[in-house]
């Protein structure tokens, strides 16, 4: 696929529903700024039924890249023309490039996640067990990054068993290849601990109660929610009753965002140091 040359003030957006919350203008409008990028960066929101048209309409209307959050991730990668193996596998894709001749997919998510727990957070997932909530497009998106990162094991819980199991079965070869033990369980029957534990779920969004109960959780295990802000805060606070660490999905999103950022524009942002100045924005009121 042939991509189209980077231009002055070049459009992308970040397409959702609910999508007002959204952070990505104000850290990719930083991103331009540190990296010399002349862009435009706006929110869409999106009806549930009209994705696929607003796609076709920012690309007509002249737009370079997309960022794709809930619900559409699933329906992204249907969309594209060309997308990576990590789109391949998850069915996922959270990132669109734009081009002359098509639409490529690709999905950052993972990358974020493992970049922010890792490396933000100094927290190692080599030889650990993970606990992953959900098995949508958030959570298929993460999976084969997490598999990548060699845990012991890595349990999938979902509200519809045999969405987890379906999950599980599409990534048992490279689950195998890094030496993982990959499971799908069933909601009800949950009754181990973990090290890490992580909420792909909308259960954030809606404001429901965390699908699993307290007691996968280990004393100083890390709670992640791929959520930030408001939304994130039920799941935050049950962790932090229960005697884990609780950290939201700020950093995963800035980190996918620079993942996308530097697809697109082919520059890599400082994206630790946006992290810290949105995180004292945020607490400035902004």
């Amino acid at each position: 696929m042939t991509s189209v040359a980077a231009t002055s003030s070049d459009r992308y957006c970040v397409m959702g529903n609910p999508v007002a919350h959204s952070r990505s203008p104000w850290i990719h409008a930083r991103f331009a700024e540190l990296c010399g990028q002349d862009l435009h960066y706006e929110r869409q929101h999106v009806e549930l039924d009209g994705f696929a048209e607003a796609v076709r309409a920012f690309v007509t209307a002249g737009g370079r890249g997309c960022n794709v959050t809930v619900p559409f991730k699933l329906e992204a990668a249907q969309l594209a023309t060309t997308s990576s193996e990590r789109v391949q596998l998850a069915g996922a894709a959270n990132t669109l490039v734009l081009a002359a001749d098509g639409i490529h997919a690709d999905n950052t998510d993972g990358l974020g996640l493992v970049a922010d727990i890792v490396r933000n957070a100094g927290v190692p997932l080599a030889g650990r067990d993970l606990l992953l909530l959900g098995a949508g497009g958030a959570a298929a998106g993460a999976l084969g990054s997490l598999l990548a990162e060699r845990p012991r094991r890595i349990a999938v819980v979902n509200r519809t068993f045999e969405r987890a199991q379906a999950m599980v079965q599409r990534h048992a070869a490279i689950a195998a290849q890094h030496g993982v033990e990959l499971v799908a369980l069933e909601q009800q029957a949950v009754d181990e601990d973990f090290d890490v534990v992580i909420n792909a779920t909308a259960s954030s969004l809606a404001g429901a109660e965390v699908p699993v109960p307290a007691r996968v959780l280990r004393t100083g295990s890390l709670a992640y929610d791929m959520m930030y802000g408001p939304a994130a805060q039920g799941f935050m606070q049950w962790a932090e009753q229960h005697g884990a660490t609780a950290r939201d999905g700020l950093g995963m999103l800035v980190e996918q965002a620079a993942e996308s950022f530097a697809l697109w524009r082919g520059v890599r942002p400082p994206s630790a140091q946006v992290l810290n100045e949105l995180r004292a924005h945020i607490a400035q009121g902004g």
